[in-house]
Formats: C-alpha cells, structure tokens, sequence
C-alpha cells in the first residue's frame, strides 16, 4: 500500500525486475526512474498520482497498437512508457515544459560514450 510519497513498487505496473531488483536495459532508463523517484520524494507529486499517468500511457498504448495489428506480439517498452508519464505529468503540474526537458534530453543522448551525465 501507497502512503504519502512511499513508493510500492508491486502490481502489474510494477518496473521490470529480477531477484527483487529493479532491471535497466539502458542508463537513461536508470535515469529517469531515480529522477521520478527523487522528485516524488521532494513533494512534487504523490507516487499515485505519477502511477494514474502511467496508466494512461499504458492505456494509451495498447489503444493504439491493438492485439489484431500486432499478431499477438503486444509488448512495449516499460521505460519509454515511464518516461512519456513522467513527462506528461512535470508538464501538466508545470514543473518542466516538455520542449525544454526533451531538448535537454536530446542533449545528453547526442555526448559521446563516457560523458552521458
């Protein structure tokens, strides 16, 4: 159970995950969930309150790539989902314009392996 700004990390939203360990394909990914994290932690937003924008996006996704059109092979990218909620969410409670934030985004994708921070 959720209370305050604690995090429950179970559900079927739950972060990929193996032996209790949350799991990154990809730096970015640790990234932006420590990102989330951190500004929850901060009061910026409640963990439910970010959860019901990651419902949406899920929600969102799987309304525009039905079971039919993908022959069976619905599967998405957590982390991309993660980050689209996050996004959605800084911007709505206007925290972080989203041109800005993706254009920062842009930035650290375009460095040069080594300096990604």
């Amino acid at each position: 159970m959720v209370e305050g700004n604690s995090l429950d990390l179970t559900g079927n939203l739950a972060p990929p995950m193996a032996n209790g360990e949350l799991v990154f394909d990809a730096p970015w990914e640790s990234r932006v969930f420590g990102m989330a994290r951190l500004l929850c932690e901060q009061g910026f937003y409640d963990w439910d309150e970010f959860r019901e924008y990651l419902i949406a996006e899920v929600d969102r996704w799987d309304n525009e790539n039905p079971v039919e059109a993908t022959n069976g092979n619905q599967t998405y990218s957590y982390y991309n989902l993660f980050s689209s909620a996050l996004i959605r969410l800084l911007e709505e409670k206007q925290i972080c314009n989203s041109r800005e934030l993706m254009g920062r985004m842009d930035a650290f994708e375009s460095r040069p392996h080594g300096h990604d921070h």
